[in-house]
């Protein structure tokens, strides 16, 4: 029910999700009677792997996280992660508030032994491929325990869902140098590089980009405001594009001549292609789609849940935990 959007483009997008894999089913939670509009204004045929699930209220877009978590717990949101908690679903995706979604996992499903708050992690394209960065944007003040976490549990993703078994793990600074930082990174860089994770050292933002490492890792706040800088210079440049294609005669006439290049290079760096963030170090997979994304967008989301399921994200994190020679992650892995 959230997203700027709503019903709109979820209910579309999850039945076309079905068609095009088989071996997943969906349940679909909210107010039954404006999913069931949507439904026959697709014409949709019952299906056994589309489910209904009613749910009484909704949580705002601009509705405080503790309120949503108090007062809303018949909201879709929580219902949704509910259903993961006592097993009926593997995994939540929404595209509703941000902070009640956070809030509300994180009291639902509780986190992973030796993690102390869930981090969102959102896939970035490279030069050579992507990359993964968390946090974006859940944790604003972090400690270098906490980086060291989001380390651990960025390196567990990559292992599961692109069944690298050393994935490399950078930690963005404002120098490449050992000694540049604030006392949080330095102090993060230490306990990194005795993690057992594949440590490469301090990146600086550009390499977030030039695809030097598998992980980046950062605080919530310098995460978000990298994230939303990048998505401001890809616009920039758009908009730059079309006004110099459209300058004059010639300049339309080249931009009809390169007009398979642009729409292969405006494939490569869709955003949409690239939409849902891991809320990683829960005990259940949660996955945030962006609140404006479209019905295309939305099934990349859903799409990250599948890959996680089947990569078993949370038994990994827990593993790497586990394993980790550091004093401060090891404990017990959750049972297979």
């Amino acid at each position: 029910m959230g997203g700027d959007h709503g019903p709109k483009i979820i209910v579309p997008s999850a039945i076309d999700f079905l068609h095009r894999n088989p071996t997943t089913n969906i349940i679909l939670v909210g107010i039954l009677d404006t999913i069931e509009e949507e439904l026959r204004a697709l014409n949709f045929s019952s299906n056994s792997r589309l489910k209904l699930y009613g749910a009484s209220e909704v949580v705002d877009m601009d509705e405080s996280p503790s309120h949503a978590l108090r007062s809303k717990k018949d909201s879709s949101m929580r219902v949704a992660i509910d259903l993961v908690k006592n097993g009926t679903a593997q995994a939540c995706v929404s595209a509703g508030n941000t902070g009640a979604l956070i809030a509300t996992s994180r009291f639902v499903l509780k986190t992973i032994p030796g993690i102390d708050r869930p981090a969102l992690a959102v896939v970035l394209p490279t030069i050579n491929g992507h990359t993964y960065v968390l946090d974006l944007g859940a944790n604003i003040d972090c400690s270098p325990e906490h980086l060291l976490q989001f380390g651990v549990m960025g390196s567990a993703l990559v292992s599961s869902v692109e069944n690298k078994s050393k994935p490399s793990v950078g930690l963005l600074n404002i120098g490449e140098e050992a000694i540049k930082g604030n006392e949080v990174t330095k102090r993060a860089a230490e306990l990194l590089r005795t993690s057992g994770v594949n440590f490469y050292g301090n990146i600086e933002g550009d390499d977030i980009y030039k695809g030097t490492t598998d992980v980046v890792v950062c605080d919530g706040f310098v995460g978000n405001v990298a994230l939303k800088t990048s998505e401001g210079v890809a616009q920039m440049l758009a908009k730059y594009l079309r006004q110099e294609f459209r300058r004059n005669l010639l300049t339309k006439l080249a931009g009809f001549v390169t007009l398979p290049v642009i729409k292969a290079f405006k494939r490569r760096v869709d955003h949409r292609r690239y939409n849902g963030a891991s809320l990683l170090g829960l005990c259940g997979i949660v996955v945030k789609s962006h609140g404006s994304a479209d019905s295309y967008a939305f099934g990349f989301a859903i799409k990250r849940a599948v890959e996680e399921i089947e990569g078993k994200v949370q038994n990994q994190i827990s593993e790497h935990i586990s394993e980790s020679p550091h004093p401060s992650l090891q404990t017990e892995p959750l049972s297979k």
